[in-house]
């Protein structure tokens, strides 16, 4: 095996390597964006003044 043959190797692997690196994140990102979701949404109930007034806070 040459160098040649092996720099063709080394940027396929490494394209791979990336693919799958994307398809990670690509199922990891709907987790994350689901999880922050349900946090800014409790972040706004309990902002609300219903919320507030009902746990005896003020502004």
């Amino acid at each position: 095996m040459n160098w040649m043959d092996q720099a063709d190797l080394k940027h396929a692997a490494d394209g791979l390597s990336i693919g799958v690196l994307v398809g990670t994140f690509a199922n990891l990102l709907p987790s994350i964006a689901a999880g922050m979701t349900i946090i800014w949404t409790a972040i706004r109930i309990w902002e609300t003044e219903t919320c507030k007034r009902l746990t005896g806070r003020k502004d």
